[in-house]
C-alpha cells in the first residue's frame, strides 16, 4: 500500500475512532442525565446520523488522469493539491476543487460568419466573419496559488473576454483584404503575442492561436471575385507576355547556338581541312621518293620486258627460219621423192602399157574380153551392127576400123617409144 493511502486509512480508522468515542460519550452522558430508554434512543439516533453523513459525504475524494485537486481546509485556510489518485475529505472541514490540465479549445461562435451574431469589424467598417480556435490548458505550477481565485466557468469568465477584447481589437487594424490573403499570419502572431501575457496573468498557458475560414460580406464577395477575376486575367497576361518574351529570347539564343555551331563546324571543317593538308603534304614527302621509285622500277620492268620481248623475237625468228628450213628441205625431200615417185610410177606404166600394147597385139582378143568384163556389170545386152569383113562383132566399138588400127599402130609405137626412153634413163 502506497504511503498516502496508509495515511488516509490511519486518518479514517481515527475519525471513526473519534466518533465512537464521542457517541460513548453522549451515551454516558445521556445515561447519566436520562437514564432509560429515552437515553439510549438518543444515543442510536446520534449514531445513525453520524453513519448518515459519512454515507452522503464520503471522506475519501478520487483524481483522475490529468487532473490537479485543490484541498482547502476551512479551519486553518491551508492549501493542498493532489494529482492522481485518492485524497482524505472530512465534511465541513475540507473543501476540494478539482480542475483539467488538459488542453481546452474554445471558439467564438458567434464570430464565424459576416451575418453572425456577433462579426469582427475591419478598418473599412465592414463586418467579416473569421474562425477562430484558441488552444489553451491551466498552468500547473501557478494552479495552488490561484485556485481560491479562478472561477467555475473558466472559459466563459477568463478566456471569452480576453481573447475577444484581443481580436475585435486586433481585426479594427487590418483591410478585409489584409485579414483575407495577405496578413494572415501577422494576424495570427500579434494576437497570440497579445494574449499570451493576458492569460497567463490568470494561470492559463496559451497554446495556439489559429486563423480559419474568412467569410466575407456577399457584396464584397462579388467584388472581390470579379477582382480576382481581373487580377486573375492580368497575372495570365502578364505570364503570357513573359511566355512570348521567353519564347522571343529562346528563339535569339537558338539562333545564336546555331551561328555558333555552324561557326564552330566551319573552323571545325576548316581545321581538318589544314590537318589533312599538312597530313597529306607530310605523307607526299614519303610518297614523291616512292612514286620515283616506282617509276624507276617500272622503266627498268619494261626495258627487261623489252629485251626479253627481242630475245623471245629473235628466237622465235630463228625457230621459225630453223622450222622455215627444215620444212624447206622437208619439202624439197618430199619433192623428190614425189618426183622420184612419179617418174618411177610412169616408168612402170610405160613398162607395163608396153607389155600391155605387145599383149593386146599379140592377142587382139583381150580387148574385147577386157571391154566385156568391165562392161559386164553396168550392161546386159550390147547391139552392134555385124562386121562387114566376118570379124568380131564389137569391132566397131573398138575402133576396128581402119582409122582405128592406125590409132592403135600409132598407140603401140608410143608406147614402143616410151620404153626405150625409161630404159635410156635408167
Amino acid at each position: 500500500m502506497s504511503p498516502r493511502l496508509s495515511r488516509i486509512a490511519q486518518r479514517i480508522s481515527v475519525i471513526f475512532a473519534r466518533g465512537m468515542r464521542s457517541t460513548r460519550r453522549i451515551a454516558a452522558n445521556g445515561v447519566l442525565c436520562a437514564a432509560g430508554a429515552r437515553g439510549l434512543m438518543i444515543a442510536t439516533a446520534a449514531a445513525g446520523t453520524a453513519g448518515y453523513l459519512l454515507w452522503v459525504h464520503p471522506p475519501v475524494e478520487s483524481v483522475t488522469r490529468g487532473e490537479v485537486a485543490i484541498r482547502t481546509n476551512q479551519l486553518t485556510g491551508g492549501v493542498d493539491e493532489f494529482r492522481e489518485g485518492s485524497l482524505l475529505l472530512l465534511p465541513g472541514l475540507h473543501e476540494v476543487r478539482t480542475f483539467s490540465l488538459r488542453d481546452q479549445v474554445y471558439r467564438p461562435e458567434g464570430s464565424s460568419r459576416a451575418d453572425g451574431p456577433s462579426p469582427f469589424q475591419s478598418v473599412e467598417g465592414m463586418s467579416l466573419g473569421v474562425d477562430i480556435t484558441v488552444r489553451y490548458a491551466l498552468d500547473p505550477t501557478k494552479v495552488n496559488a490561484l485556485s481560491k481565485n479562478l472561477p467555475d466557468d473558466i472559459a466563459g469568465q477568463i478566456v471569452q473576454p480576453a481573447v475577444q477584447g484581443v481580436i475585435y481589437k486586433t481585426f479594427t487594424r487590418y483591410t478585409v483584404r489584409e485579414i483575407f490573403s495577405s496578413k494572415r499570419a501577422e494576424i495570427q502572431q500579434l494576437i497570440e503575442a497579445e494574449l499570451k501575457p493576458k492569460l497567463a496573468a490568470d494561470g492559463i498557458l496559451l497554446r495556439t492561436v489559429q486563423m480559419g475560414k474568412v467569410d466575407l460580406p456577399a457584396d464584397y464577395r462579388n467584388g472581390m471575385d470579379k477582382l480576382l477575376a481581373e487580377e486573375l486575367a492580368t497575372e495570365k497576361m502578364r505570364y503570357t507576355l513573359a511566355l512570348k518574351e521567353k519564347r522571343v529570347k529562346e528563339t535569339e539564343l537558338d539562333a545564336m547556338a546555331e551561328k555558333i555551331r555552324r561557326e564552330t563546324n566551319a573552323q571545325a571543317a576548316a581545321s581538318e581541312q589544314v590537318i589533312a593538308a599538312k597530313a597529306q603534304e607530310e605523307a607526299m614527302k614519303h610518297v614523291l621518293p616512292f612514286k620515283q621509285k616506282q617509276i624507276e622500277q617500272r622503266q627498268l620492268e619494261a626495258e627487261a620486258d623489252k629485251q626479253s620481248r627481242i630475245r623471245t623475237a629473235e628466237g622465235s625468228a630463228q625457230a621459225r627460219r630453223i622450222e622455215a628450213s627444215g620444212e624447206a628441205d622437208s619439202r624439197q625431200k618430199l619433192a623428190d621423192a614425189e618426183a622420184y615417185r612419179l617418174d618411177r610410177v610412169g616408168k612402170i606404166n610405160s613398162e607395163q602399157m608396153a607389155r600391155e600394147g605387145v599383149l593386146i597385139t599379140r592377142h587382139p582378143l583381150l580387148i574385147q574380153k577386157t571391154m566385156a568384163d568391165k562392161l559386164s556389170d553396168k550392161i546386159t545386152v550390147i547391139i552392134a551392127p555385124p562386121s562387114t569383113d566376118g570379124g568380131f562383132v564389137g569391132a566397131g566399138l573398138l575402133g576396128g576400123s581402119p582409122k582405128g588400127r592406125t590409132v592403135a599402130q600409132a598407140a603401140r609405137s608410143a608406147g614402143t617409144q616410151d620404153t626405150q626412153d625409161n630404159q635410156e634413163a635408167e
